[in-house]
């Protein structure tokens, strides 16, 4: 729907509720063009109200605080992606370094929406292609990786450094969902952060169990199933990315 309305001029900025499936666009002039490209997309779009401009003054006084929110979560997540690959290959867990992965896919979406604002369409959309493209073969090199070392004989994951590091994540993801809640913010992208960063704080508990269960067992097997797990969310997380960037493309050919 952004991507659609990307184009028209007199279009000043959104404001996405998806839990009521509404969006409020701020706009100048007549909104029969709006509505045009809105029905487009044949999401059954009516017209429900309007207001005054007063929202785009208050929509306007938003931006800023959503950067700064993106920014540290961006930070963040680059940060626990490389303290995670680092530990992951020196404790020879593949938990951790699918983990690792699983941050740098998130950061990635905190960059594409941090560099959103002002770019085209199309631009925007190679973007997101470019990002699904390099998860999905990250995942894919992960999940091969992940099949070797079934087949040959590994040194045993260190359960202690697993547990440690997936707690610093966990702390990290906690972090990012309070800076992201606190921005307050109704915009899709934003909405979506919020989505992916709860499911991370389940894969650091998932890494964590892993830990527990190879410290319990001595077998390496738990950590790889833990990794090629989460490389799976990952590399569906990038077929979704890049059927959206399609899907969106062909609408803009409409």
């Amino acid at each position: 729907m952004r991507m659609k309305l990307d184009d028209l001029a007199a279009v000043q900025g959104l404001m996405v509720d998806l839990d009521g499936r509404t969006v409020t666009v701020v706009h100048r002039g007549d909104p029969s063009t709006i509505k045009s490209a809105l029905d487009a997309l044949r999401l059954d779009t009516t017209l429900v109200g309007s207001t005054t401009e007063r929202t785009l003054a208050r929509l306007s006084s938003r931006p800023m605080a959503e950067r700064r929110a993106l920014g540290l979560a961006l930070a963040i997540n680059a940060a626990l992606f490389v303290a995670e690959l680092g530990a992951g290959i020196l404790a020879h867990s593949m938990g951790l370094v699918a983990d690792s992965l699983d941050m740098l896919a998130d950061a990635s979406v905190y960059a594409l929406s941090l560099f959103a604002v002002g770019h085209d369409a199309r631009r925007k959309r190679h973007l997101a292609a470019a990002s699904g493209y390099l998860q999905l073969g990250l995942a894919l090199v992960g999940l091969i990786e992940v099949s070797r070392r079934f087949l040959t004989s590994e040194p045993l994951p260190d359960p202690r450094v697993m547990i440690a590091v997936a707690a610093v994540a966990l702390v990290g993801n906690v972090a990012t969902l309070m800076l992201l809640r606190r921005a307050r913010s109704q915009e899709a992208h934003f909405q979506a952060s919020w989505i992916f960063t709860a499911n991370d704080i389940k894969v650091n508990g998932l890494v964590i169990a892993a830990a527990l269960v190879v410290l319990a067992t001595g077998s390496a097997t738990p950590d790889l199933v833990t990794g090629a797990v989460i490389f799976l969310i990952v590399a569906n997380g990038a077929r979704r990315i890049l059927n959206l960037s399609r899907r969106d493309a062909a609408v803009g050919m409409d």
